[in-house]
């Protein structure tokens, strides 16, 4: 049983997951953020490896991507900073990116690289799934490595039920099918969407990511799911002069 298997046993609800970018602002602080965020509360963590195209995300996360890539962060040096990961940070971790990188890197290398600095899985939202599940899977599953899939407002009853039965931890749920950085928008459409996932009663537990800024946005995610992603609104906190210090206030105003 990995970390993430672990924590979706131990707690069921209010879980906390906080995305920030490898490289981002500075080079080498990758760890110390990882590290504060656990020491402030967070339940699981994402960490994205920067991309010159990441078409899923809005204006936020882009930029960081790209100071990230300026500042000379790669897969290489990214893989060679975790090697400290797991002697300061004890919550599960992800890493999150985009598919062409990896295959640059090679799928079987990545995978391998990942579970060696104790990374727990993966989250790819460009890999499709027919393509993990007849080239990749066996990289994912010989290593015990997660593959996290993402779910639509769209997405068909059918497939959410193969994306479950592919699964080994946690099902992502967007809340729109827009890029990130929006804010959390409960139309009846999208509560309508929550509400059937959940009648599904699927076997994974289920986290909401896009447009959680904030304990009221958390709070009501939460309400339909096991928790709930902060990405862009922690990535904004990264801008600011002494953010290390801010982290933990941070934390606690969504959690309080």
């Amino acid at each position: 049983m990995n970390r993430l298997n672990q924590l979706f046993a131990t707690k069921k609800e209010n879980l906390l997951s906080i995305y920030f970018t490898a490289g981002y602002p500075q080079l080498n602080t990758t760890v110390d953020i990882a590290e504060a965020l656990e020491k402030a509360g967070a339940d699981f963590l994402e960490i994205g490896f920067p991309y010159s195209d990441p078409v899923a995300d809005g204006p936020t996360i882009q930029h960081s991507s790209q100071t990230a890539l300026d500042n000379g962060m790669n897969l290489n040096l990214l893989f060679e900073q975790l090697k400290d990961l797991r002697s300061r940070v004890s919550i599960p971790v992800l890493l999150m990116g985009y598919v062409n990188p990896i295959v640059q890197y090679g799928v079987e290398r990545f995978c391998k690289a990942a579970v060696a600095v104790g990374v727990d899985g993966i989250i790819v939202p460009d890999l499709p799934m027919y393509e993990y599940e007849m080239l990749y899977s066996n990289h994912f599953e010989d290593n015990g490595l997660s593959n996290i899939f993402l779910v639509t407002p769209q997405t068909s009853e059918d497939r959410i039920r193969k994306i479950d039965e592919l699964s080994n931890s946690f099902i992502y749920l967007l809340s729109s099918s827009s890029i990130t950085g929006g804010n959390l928008q409960l139309t009846d459409s999208i509560e309508s969407y929550y509400n059937r996932i959940k009648a599904m009663d699927l076997k994974n537990p289920t986290i909401i990511g896009f447009g959680i800024s904030d304990n009221k946005s958390f709070g009501k995610a939460c309400e339909y799911a096991n928790g709930s992603i902060v990405g862009s609104a922690f990535v904004k906190l990264l801008a600011e002069e002494n953010y290390m210090e801010k982290i933990p206030s941070f934390i606690g105003g969504i959690k309080a």
